[in-house]
């Protein structure tokens, strides 16, 4: 038997008047999912332990049975193994995003955060911008890492946690009472406003009416982690399929393979196809018997508070994902058991992140089920079928 996650981050949602008083899962035309939801269990999942914030980084250990109150340190140090920065047990591992603030004539205090992507930057344009930050801030007790598109590491040596902001948790706002309470990574981040406002490739970004990628914004501070092996764990030797960092930075801490797709971006226009090439391959050619396929397509547009978009990540994760790959294992004559849930809700009226519990869709291909459902948030409520433990998904996965 072989094991398939599809993960479409941040794909629940609530109901929304423009769709109808639907959600835009319940919206999107997903063909796929509307037949194999016949064929499977549906229900909900608890992904947020109660009392930790919602994010992909907890969610994520979730659903791949690692229990966050256990296992998490920080979501900056899950990204910086996936980039392959070198922490010591005394270093910090701080996200460094680089974000679109408003410039206005005003006080840096005063400037609005606009876009927490920059207009979903190319990692070759943000490693420029990167770069020159790290040419004129970068000492011996801090040092930049590149990663991907405009998520970036900034390592902090013998630095603490501290709580900051999630600039996806405050976009439209005025960003002064959100800055760092720390002299110094306060005082960096207005220096990079200084340094990449009027950088040539963010004159040239507002030309073509892009976000200009402007200032830094340090999060998501942590320790150096310390998950054990999938493998172990689980008895299943796994394959890691993403663009983000943060997926791949959880594979590699917990001894997976992680898979290196062309044109995965974490984007809306990413290589879909691509993803579902390095999934099968694994399972079918490689030796592998558990892929996880995440998609970050959908959080991104709930993020942007883009009702249409997500709706049409949706339906790209529906027809280049999970059509051709249960058509391809199926072809293949493998017999195989597949999870599709997203990690947690990014509703578009928020643009962040929600604890609330994400339907899923559980399917056999040796044991279809005979339903009258379809794969949506209400349906999946109304199916009575609920698991309340996150990390415990993975065990109805594997029959366990």
């Amino acid at each position: 038997m072989k094991y398939l996650v599809v993960l479409g981050d941040g794909m629940a949602d609530e109901p929304i008047e423009a769709l109808g008083g639907k959600t835009p899962l319940a919206y999107a035309k997903t063909p796929n999912l509307d037949r194999l939801s016949k064929l499977s269990e549906v229900g909900m999942v608890h992904t947020i332990p109660d009392g930790m914030k919602p994010g992909s980084d907890t969610a994520n250990l979730s659903v791949m049975g690692y229990d966050p109150r256990k296992y998490y340190s920080g979501r900056s140090p899950l990204e910086a193994l996936s980039i392959g920065v070198p922490m010591k047990d005394t270093d910090i591992a701080l996200r460094c995003n680089i974000v679109t603030i408003s410039e206005e004539n005003v006080a840096f205090e005063e400037q609005t955060i606009i876009d927490h992507s920059s207009s979903e930057i190319s990692t070759e344009d943000c490693a420029i911008l990167l770069n020159e930050v790290a040419k004129q801030l970068q000492n011996e007790t801090y040092k930049f890492y590149v990663g991907t598109s405009y998520r970036h590491c900034l390592i902090w040596s013998g630095g603490k946690v501290i709580e900051l902001t999630q600039p996806h948790d405050v976009l439209g706002q005025t960003i002064g009472q959100y800055l760092p309470a720390d002299e110094n990574l306060n005082r960096m981040m207005r220096r990079s406003y200084e340094i990449l406002k009027d950088h040539p490739i963010n004159v040239e970004r507002k030309k073509r009416g892009l976000n200009p990628a402007n200032c830094c914004w340090f999060w998501g501070a942590g320790t150096k982690p310390a998950l054990v092996s999938f493998e172990e764990k689980t008895g299943k030797k796994g394959m890691m399929v993403s663009a983000v960092d943060l997926l791949k930075g959880i594979a590699v801490g917990a001894g997976m393979g992680v898979a290196l797709v062309e044109g995965a971006n974490g984007g809306l226009n990413t290589n879909y196809e691509g993803k579902v090439d390095a999934a099968v391959k694994a399972l079918t050619e490689d030796g592998y018997d558990f892929s996880y396929i995440h998609v970050e397509a959908p959080d991104e547009m709930g993020h942007q508070g883009s009702v249409e978009r997500k709706v049409q990540a949706i339906e790209y994760l529906d027809t280049r994902v999970i059509g051709p790959a249960v058509e391809r294992l199926s072809a293949a004559g493998v017999d195989f058991r597949m999870l599709v849930l997203p990690d947690h809700p990014t509703p578009i009226r928020v643009r962040t992140h929600t604890s609330d519990s994400v339907p899923y869709l559980l399917y056999d291909s040796t044991k279809p089920q005979e339903h009258t459902w379809n794969y949506n948030e209400e349906e999946g409520r109304a199916s009575g079928n609920f698991v309340a433990q996150g990390h415990e998904i993975i065990n109805r996965l594997f029959e366990k």
